[in-house]
């Protein structure tokens, strides 16, 4: 039999963190809703076949790091990302027509991977996704939506933001083969999952996590050798964007993507603050990722962050709201507490109402809660129609007529 402890890479998100989860999305989301991002969900499970035609049969992800299972004759898995379920959402629902599709999305993610500091096997995302907009204008207001997302975090003054073009379709073309001439020189040297991409997709070569296989590329040809003079315009017009907005950015030629249905734009914010999990947010543009799993050729740009990653990061997180305690006063009391608290909740305040023990004791509990204010109801303040309201702070309190204390206490909130 297991112990009772979360299994390993997972954990209890217990309210103090939560505090800064919840932080972190709230602002993600209210900053993209400025952008245009429109906020949309898809289940956690889809069929495994959605994850291995847009990740490949050979990718680590699909091989090793997948949490799959069969139920009723269906092979699903765990969503381990979310662009995919995205993309599939566009096809499936029909979408593409009415693109361009702004979206913004947040949930929990799966991938079985050794857990360490900001990286976990159930970890949450938030992620944009514009889908329908060839122009570079999109790369540009995608970064700098991801820049003000962070900034507004105060995260971003702690980060660097390195981009890289991965060219257009031709431009890829033309680099897979310098690409495949100088790995045949290594092909005895590298990994044996490497050695089978070399065949059938050498891009994904690139994102290998073998160390002798990152050795190698190290040394491999540069995108820009192989760039079409469209590429390079491309490129140049999101730089100049970035400029223009004061985004400042610099250059990572050894920034790729190894997948296909990648192209354009690739994009990292780095910082040096977290081990080895030194990405807070990455995306890039992916042209060809809807048309591969099936649906019309439709453009796309987006970006994903960690929400744990980005928690560990953020240090001025909003206090949580201090409640008023209601503490009543012998049988008459408890008899109108409810009634009260309950009036009080419905005005917008956050109320607490002790359960057991003698003034003195709730009083302790209230300051255990960091109560703001103390509302004091007995029987001589019933015969008044009023109640007693105890500044916790100062110490100061005073008799305030109960139809007058919701505004009394609005000074609290």
């Amino acid at each position: 039999m297991s112990s009772l402890q979360p299994v390993r890479g997972t954990h209890d998100i217990l309210p103090e963190e939560m505090r800064r989860h919840r932080h972190v999305v709230d602002v993600a989301r209210r900053i993209t809703s400025l952008y245009g991002f429109h906020e949309m969900a898809t289940p956690i499970f889809e069929f495994t076949d959605v994850f291995k035609r847009t990740l490949g049969d050979t990718s680590d992800i699909v091989t090793k790091e997948m949490y799959s299972f069969e139920r009723g004759g269906d092979e699903l898995t765990l969503r381990p990302e979310a662009t995919a379920g995205v993309a599939r959402a566009v096809i499936s629902g029909g979408l593409a027509q009415h693109a361009p599709l702004k979206f913004f999305y947040y949930g929990p993610m799966f991938r079985y991977e050794r857990p360490q500091k900001g990286r976990l096997r159930q970890f949450h995302q938030i992620d944009v996704e514009t889908i329908g907009v060839a122009e570079p204008l999109a790369d540009v207001e995608s970064i700098a939506c991801g820049a003000r997302v962070l900034d507004a975090l105060g995260i971003l003054e702690r980060t660097t933001l390195e981009i890289n073009t991965l060219g257009d379709a031709e431009s890829r073309r033309i680099y897979r083969g310098r690409l495949v001439e100088y790995l045949r020189r290594f092909e005895a040297e590298l990994s044996e999952d490497s050695r089978q991409r070399l065949e059938r997709n050498p891009l994904r070569i690139l994102d290998s996590k073998n160390e002798g296989d990152r050795r190698i590329v190290a040394d491999a040809p540069l995108f820009d050798d192989s760039l079409t003079d469209a590429a390079r315009e491309f490129f140049r017009q999101v730089c100049d964007g970035l400029t223009r907005l004061g985004i400042e950015f610099t250059r990572n030629q050894r920034l790729v993507r190894g997948l296909d249905y990648y192209c354009h734009s690739a994009f990292e914010f780095t910082t040096t603050e977290l081990g080895a999990q030194s990405a807070v947010l990455a995306g890039g543009r992916y042209d060809g990722l809807i048309e591969q799993m099936g649906g019309p050729a439709t453009p796309g740009i987006g970006w994903a962050a960690g929400v744990e990653r980005l928690s560990l990061l953020v240090r001025d997180v909003p206090l949580a709201p201090r409640p008023i305690a209601i503490v009543p006063v012998g049988p008459e009391g408890e008899t109108m507490a409810p009634t009260l608290t309950e009036t009080l909740r419905r005005a917008g305040f956050a109320v607490e109402l002790g359960y057991r023990g003698n003034v003195s004791r709730r009083l302790k509990a209230a300051n255990k809660l960091n109560a703001r204010a103390a509302v004091l109801i007995g029987e001589d303040e019933l015969k008044r129609n009023a109640a007693t309201v105890r500044d916790l702070d100062t110490g100061e309190q005073a008799e305030v007529p109960l139809e007058a204390l919701k505004d009394r206490l609005a000074q609290f909130r």
